[in-house]
């Protein structure tokens, strides 16, 4: 596939709810720049065997991440205005409606406030949702706690992430119960209580920095990429359409990195010719030359429509341009649009 055709069928698979999608482009050859989707382990491995490594980029494609914050009082705050910063889709469940418009003043894109256990049912569990459990109470956190664990066992489907604040007596007293209740002990191990890395943290601000580091090193353990996010495959098909907004751009992809490099492999940005952008590879000297190239492929007639390029970031390159980072980046650059 290419062009359109794979956008379209990307999109409507995420909109399914596919979870476990693999991209591969084709790197060299005549058939550079074909894609494929693929589905299942069983495809992949078809796929890999069929083709040689070097030549193809296949990434695991993660979705847009969910923030499910269970509680809307003083921690809840900054927890939700760091999940909108790193581009999680929030929900906050909260039953008391003076703080429930706390957490809508604060940008959490969805605010329910119900009981605890209504709430719940209002909201799908699935492998991209980060579960963050602080509420006014130790009962209402056991609570929500057993409501998400016994959703997972029901859906046999399991969040990405369960946590829950308290002290390390407490929770160890909630586990306890939640084995009472028929909780496995597989599951029960998967919760992270008392929540957050341990730094130190004590004031929401910090509570909510500790949640997220903890929330982040279990992202990227997923070994999956940033994938397709739904504003970004909206902007690349709204190139391919026919009204006022369509127009050519270029979608540069992280595939490959060495050294200290600011941004790991999937990481992507569309760079439209007007100039404007959405996302980033990382910013500074590295961004702009891989800008400059896309702007050749889109102006210049006879420049290829897909490419991969190098950006050197290592000592010497990066002293001279004053980049605090170094490290090479391998890009590959694929015009999109009409």
């Amino acid at each position: 596939m290419k062009g359109k055709e794979f956008y379209q069928i990307l999109k409507e698979r995420q909109a399914a709810g596919a979870t476990d999608l693999t991209a591969a482009t084709i790197l060299k050859g005549a058939e550079a720049g074909e894609k494929f989707l693929l589905e299942g382990e069983e495809k992949v491995r078809v796929f890999a065997d069929s083709h040689t490594e070097p030549q193809v980029f296949m990434e695991r494609l993660g979705r847009s991440p969910k923030l499910l914050v269970f509680g809307a009082g003083h921690v809840s705050m900054p927890i939700i205005r760091i999940g909108k910063m790193l581009q999680f889709s929030v929900t906050v469940l909260e039953d008391r409606p003076k703080f429930a418009d706390q957490a809508r003043r604060a940008g959490a894109d969805r605010v329910i406030c119900e009981p605890f256990s209504r709430g719940l049912e209002q909201v799908e569990l699935e492998p991209d949702t980060y579960a963050v459990i602080v509420t006014r109470g130790h009962r209402y956190d056991e609570d929500c706690l057993y409501g998400v664990l016994s959703r997972e066992k029901e859906s046999g489907t399991a969040c990405a992430y369960v946590g829950m604040m308290g002290s390390r007596r407490r929770t160890a007293m909630v586990r306890e119960r939640m084995r009472e209740l028929g909780i496995a002990e597989e599951e029960i191990r998967r919760l992270h209580a008392p929540i957050g890395l341990a730094i130190g943290a004590e004031t929401p601000e910090e509570i909510a920095v500790s949640i997220f580091a903890q929330i982040i090193q279990v992202k990227n353990e997923a070994e999956r990429t940033e994938g397709y996010p739904k504003e970004l495959l909206d902007a690349i098909l709204e190139g391919y359409g026919s009204g006022e907004k369509t127009g050519r751009a270029v979608l540069a992809t992280i595939i490959s990195r060495q050294g200290s490099a600011p941004r790991s492999v999937g990481t992507k940005m569309l760079i439209r010719e007007d100039g404007t952008t959405l996302g980033t590879i990382g910013g500074g000297c590295a961004e702009s030359a891989v800008m400059q190239k896309a702007f050749q492929m889109m102006r210049i007639p006879e420049s290829p429509r897909f490419l991969v390029t190098v950006v050197d970031m290592t000592a010497r390159e990066a002293e001279e341009e004053g980049m605090v980072c170094g490290g090479r980046i391998q890009v590959m650059l694929e015009v999109t649009g009409s």
